[in-house]
Parts: C-alpha cells; structure tokens; sequence
C-alpha cells in the first residue's frame, strides 16, 4: 500500500503522525514518491481554531482531487469535533484523536478489503494514556516522545479539551525507558511534548511532576540532549529552574504559552495567571539558563481588546525581550465560551494588530540573533546542501556551516555572521 500522510496543528499531532508512519512501514507499506498515486491520503487534523478546521478540509480536497481512487482517512482533532462533516468530505476511515494504532488497522482494511469505519469516542471518559512508538521515520538527529495527553484548563477561546479530554499521562518510569531505546537507537536529540506538558503527572499515583519525569530522562539521555515543548508559565518556579538546570542535558530553548500581554484580557480569556507571574517565569529562566531563548505564543483581537489593552500587550512583549514569537489573530471556535462573548472585532483590526505585533516580533528576533554573534554554540546538524551543513543550535536557532558530513553530530560552531533568519558559522 502506498500512503500519504498530510499533518496540521501542534507537535503532539506530529509525534503521532510518526508514530503512525511507523507502524505503516513496519507492516510493509511504504509513502507513495513523487508521480505516484497513492492507495491512502490520510489527513491528521487540527481544529484549534476555526481556520484549522478550515485548512483540515482543504487538505482532505487536495489530497483526493489529486489521488481521485485513493481512500480518504481523517484523523485527529477536526474529525473529533466534526466527524459528519469529514464523512461529508468523502472520508472511508474517520477516526477521533485516539486510537492511532486502531486507525491504523481501519486505514489497511478500507484500501485491501473495502470496509470504512467511523471511530469517535467521548474524549472526557478516557483514562489510559496511549503508548505509541516514540522516534522518526528516518535519520538519526531528533526524536519526539509524547509524555502527557489531555488538558482540563478550558481556556475560554480553546476547543482542545472538548477534543482531547482529561489528563493522562506517560509513567516516569516508562519515559525514562523510552529515553534510553532512543538513546541507543543514535538520535541525539530528544523533544519532551504533551498537549499541556506544565500538568503531566497529575493523574498519576504519587503525582509525579515535570521535573520529576525530566530527571528521570536526564539520568538516561547519555550524550543525547533533551528539549521541552510549550510550557503553561506557572509551573515555572525557582525549584523547578533549578532542578532543570542542574540536569546538564535540557536545551536552554522555552516556549512559554502568553496569549495577552494584558491582564484584563488574560482574565477574559481565563488563563490561569497575570503578566507579573508571567514576567517571574521569564526572569527565572534567564538566571538558571544565561542567554536562554525564551518564545511565546500572542492572540491578538481577542473580543473586548481594546487599542489601549493592544499597546498595553506590545509594551509587555518589548518588556520580556522575547527571541521569537507566534502571532495569531483571535479566529473563533464555535463551542467555546469566548465565541458567544460580546465586543468581536472585525477581521481587519484583528489582522492589523497581528501585523503590528510580528512587527515587533521580528525586530526582537533579529536582536536575539545579533546577540549570537561571535558566540560558540552547539549545533546538531541534520541536512545538507550545496556544500554546506544546517541544523539547529540549543536555543534552537538555524545554524549553517561549510562542509559536509556533518549530519548527526553534534558540534560546536562559532557564529561568524547572519544571513537572513540563519546564522552562519564555522566549526570549532
């Protein structure tokens, strides 16, 4: 069977993407090259906004229309919320977001016998967390383990927990395995990710914390290094940082949920915290982690902002310095509390103030990057191309070399100057 698998959304969306790719080739299925038609098109989808929803079914059209005696499969978040509505599009196989080896199995069966199947559970009476196989379809460099599913913080912008239920997470002692198979595998990068990472354990026995799972990791990465996904800022503290730090293999590379730089918004939205525990979070990581890259996520045009609560949200940014940002206007999720709120804005002021804020964003990110010069960083190479090696430094910043054969090492490169979003270097 050959297979193309098109992804949307968040890295836990990725990881499970891998896995299921995993599963396909170990049972002789192989991705369909460039000229071929495929047998399967499946489609892992993201409905964390309406957008992605729209996107979700854009994707599942193009695939068809391109693979017109392919079967359809959907999978994922959209397909959770909106299973009629992926079936209406032509889909043989929908399934939720669980179950992914399940999905897996319905996918084989609807190309080599025929049968469809529609698989939607209710996500709030899951309690077991779904072990899928962790790694990368191909090459040695970096490689994703999901630690923790779920999130019960109900945002009142967010679909996710409607989609993807209660907590559930990955046992220590298990990560702590999974970390030395990859380990021994060769990868040399590992990323930690969750769709709330900042609440894993809560639903264990003994309510085991992040750092208590990192530590574990730690104590089996060998040379490998390991990276944190997106942090909700409140499990940010000074015991935390330091346990972190003390670990020697965590990237210095923290991309912290923001959302608002305004309290008054923050409160409408109903996150869990203001921006003055938010700007501790960013001083703590700063002094545990010197020169740390510290990113974040901004919403902006949420309903009731107002120009003032906007200009409020850019000084808060400016103030926290931060080396990247991923700007989003407010897109609204029927079925969330914030989609019913008075005070929506039209596309136009939500557009514009996105436009000012990566504006702000990016000359941010370029100081981030002049810090960088003459500064030696470790770069784990993973691509090459006309005579030069790229990959990524700790602070996850694009780092390109002259040379080859640098694939899956591990070096220290010496930063000579910037071109474009990349920095260039040499090997030390």
């Amino acid at each position: 069977m050959r297979y193309i698998i098109t992804t949307l959304g968040c890295k836990v969306n990725q990881v499970e993407t891998q896995a299921m790719e995993v599963l396909l080739r170990q049972r002789g299925h192989r991705p369909a090259q460039e000229g071929e038609t495929a047998d399967a098109v499946i489609v892992n989808s993201c409905a964390v906004t309406a957008e992605s929803g729209r996107k979700s079914r854009q994707a599942a059209r193009h695939l068809r229309e391109q693979n017109p005696g392919a079967v359809l499969a959907l999978c994922g978040c959209y397909a959770q919320l909106s299973p009629e509505e992926a079936e209406k599009l032509g889909a043989g196989v929908v399934f939720g977001s669980a179950g992914r080896a399940a999905f897996v199995d319905a996918v084989e069966k609807a190309v080599l016998e025929g049968k469809k199947e529609r698989r939607v559970d209710e996500p709030f009476q899951r309690r077991n967390f779904e072990r899928l196989p962790a790694g990368a379809v191909s090459g040695r460099t970096r490689a994703m383990l999901k630690i923790q599913d779920g999130c019960v913080n109900f945002c009142s912008y967010c679909i996710i927990p409607y989609t993807r239920g209660r907590l559930r997470s990955l046992p220590v002692e298990e990560a702590a395995a999974e970390t030395a198979r990859i380990r021994d595998e060769g990868y040399r990068e590992l990323v930690l990710t969750g769709i709330e990472v900042a609440s894993y354990g809560l639903d264990l026995p003994g309510k085991p914390g992040l750092a208590d799972l990192i530590e574990a990791a730690a104590a089996q990465a060998g040379e490998m290094r390991l990276r944190l996904s997106s942090l909700e800022p409140t499990v940010v503290t000074e015991d935390f940082c330091r346990r972190l730090a003390d670990t020697g293999k965590l990237c210095p590379h923290f991309h912290l949920s923001l959302q608002s730089g305004c309290d008054r918004t923050l409160k409408a939205m109903n996150r869990k915290y203001g921006t003055a525990r938010f700007y501790q979070s960013v001083e703590l990581l700063r002094r545990f982690f010197p020169g740390c890259a510290i990113a974040c996520d901004l919403i902006t045009g949420f309903p009731g902002e107002t120009e003032e609560d906007h200009r409020q949200t850019l000084a808060f940014l400016e103030k926290c310095g931060f080396s990247a940002m991923h700007v989003f206007p407010y897109s609204r999720r029927p079925g969330t509390p914030a989609d019913k709120m008075p005070g929506q804005l039209d596309r136009a002021v939500k557009e514009r103030r996105a436009a000012e804020a990566r504006a702000l964003g990016e000359r941010l990110h370029r100081a981030f990057l002049e810090e960088q010069l003459g500064r030696t960083l470790p770069v784990l190479f993973e691509t090459e191309e006309e005579g030069f090696s790229s990959g990524h430094s700790d602070t996850y910043l694009t780092v390109r070399v002259p040379g080859a054969g640098l694939r899956g090492q591990l070096r220290q490169a010496r930063v000579l100057c910037i071109d474009g979003q990349e920095l260039v270097g040499e090997i030390i």
